[in-house]
């Protein structure tokens, strides 16, 4: 899965549902303008393609790879049939999906009421748990896209927070310094997603 790939487009039939390993992928919404912003961020505790549970099979975002790296892809058919013997692959797709509307319902209340400041700092942190390790590369116009704001915000924000010794950005790289601090400047959306992922899915 590398960096930028579409796996879906916004309304186009699903033919496969994907399990991220090391990749991380996000779920945009794009208005008739092009502007985007992301709604869910998926990495390795979830899947994608919630609407082949329910046969919808299409749905109106996109799901794009902010974070190259590997993943399962399986194809709907074979989902179906497993799904429909409502064993344990089942009940974790069910409970994966409840998560992942918690967190959808979150990005929606945080992004109305919360800083950008704090919004960054949920971003990244939530990227951090979809995968190993303390870094991301990601460049600012990238993270822009994704919370749907001016890449001149993330800019003051991201400087805002490496000033403050709690994140290090370079050529495309982001180092999380100091983890607590990134939880304490966040906002409660955070916790209230974490806490939803590991009550459904430890």
């Amino acid at each position: 899965m590398p960096l930028g790939k579409v796996l879906y487009e916004t309304g186009e039939q699903r033919r496969y549902i994907y399990f991220p390993s090391t990749s991380i992928v996000s779920l945009l919404c794009v208005t008739t303008d092009g502007a985007s912003t992301e709604v869910a961020v998926v990495g390795r505790v979830g899947f994608l393609g919630v609407s082949l549970l329910t046969d919808g099979k299409s749905m109106p975002n996109s799901a794009v790879v902010h974070s190259a790296g590997l993943g399962y892809r399986l194809s709907y058919r074979a989902l179906r049939e497993e799904f429909d013997r409502d064993g344990t692959l089942t009940r974790l797709l069910l409970r994966f999906t409840q998560a992942l509307i918690t967190q959808m319902m979150q990005t929606a209340v945080c992004n109305r009421h919360h800083s950008l400041d704090q919004q960054l700092c949920r971003w990244l942190l939530l990227s951090l748990d979809r995968q190993d390790g303390n870094q991301l590369a990601m460049t600012q116009e990238l993270i822009a896209t994704m919370l749907g704001v001016r890449r001149a915000g993330v800019t003051r924000s991201a400087s805002n927070l490496q000033r403050a010794g709690i994140i290090r950005y370079r050529r495309g790289q982001i180092s999380v310094l100091d983890r607590t601090r990134v939880e304490r400047a966040a906002c409660e959306c955070y916790a209230v997603v974490r806490k939803e992922y590991a009550r459904l899915l430890a």
